[in-house]
């Protein structure tokens, strides 16, 4: 097993944007995460990270008395995970959900935005920042984002309703002294346990497999190619 691909325990460990990846183009996926060897990538911007961090404390100071954020009042069913100390673990990437799929020998590792709780039942709940009103199908971007946040809760014992929240904020008005408002739309996606699942073994197949061929759409094949012949 090449070491690029191996988790501490020697066994596979991939995540949902490891997935996007593979989803995206087979030969990619396997160089980045068989081979260490990265598509090219420009300075990655701050201020999503930013917001990320100020949406999770705003969300917390209301987890912490019982409520949910005005701004989603209405928009989702359910109450926000009242665990604070378990839900910090499951936003980290070192202690977040996983889940070890016997069949492949490879561990799915994930970290979830939030988390709510309706009827006994836990639905990922995701952040998104985003410059303009939403289009139709946008959504579809983040499926297997969504699918596999599913699956984690699932394969730890939290029953999922088959469903997850987008929940995107959209910069509306700057005012003065540098104060900016959102707006917040809620998208309810259904997800698929089993579409995660088949795509992290077909994942992991690849990657114990040889080189995949070059996707035909993909542009870093397109521009890797060009830079072999050039």
């Amino acid at each position: 097993m090449l070491p690029s691909m191996a988790g501490s325990n020697g066994k596979i460990r991939l995540s949902p944007s490891a997935l996007n990846v593979f989803l995206e183009c087979q030969k990619c996926f396997w160089l980045e995460y068989g081979a260490d060897i990265h598509r090219p990538r420009g300075p990655f911007p701050s201020l999503p990270g930013g917001m990320d961090i100020l949406i999770k404390k705003y969300f917390d100071s209301y987890r912490a008395v019982g409520k949910l954020p005005p701004e989603i009042e209405g928009k989702v069913n359910g109450e926000l995970f009242n665990d604070p100390e378990l839900l910090s673990k499951w936003r980290s990437w070192r202690s977040g959900l996983s889940y070890y799929d016997k069949e492949c020998d490879a561990v799915l590792v994930g970290a979830l935005d939030d988390c709510i709780v309706h009827e006994g039942r836990y639905i990922p709940a995701d952040y998104k920042t985003r410059g303009f009103d939403l289009k139709e199908g946008g959504e579809n971007f983040y499926q297997n984002q969504l699918n596999c946040y599913s699956l984690l809760l699932e394969a730890n014992q939290l029953p999922q309703p088959s469903y997850a929240y987008l929940i995107y904020f959209i910069p509306r008005e700057f005012k003065p002294g540098g104060q900016v408002n959102f707006s917040v739309e809620v998208k309810k996606i259904e997800t698929s346990v089993e579409e995660a699942r088949d795509t992290f073994r077909a994942a992991v197949g690849v990657l114990k497999g040889p080189t995949p061929k070059s996707h035909g759409n993909c542009q870093f094949c397109a521009w890797g190619k060009s830079v072999v012949e050039a």
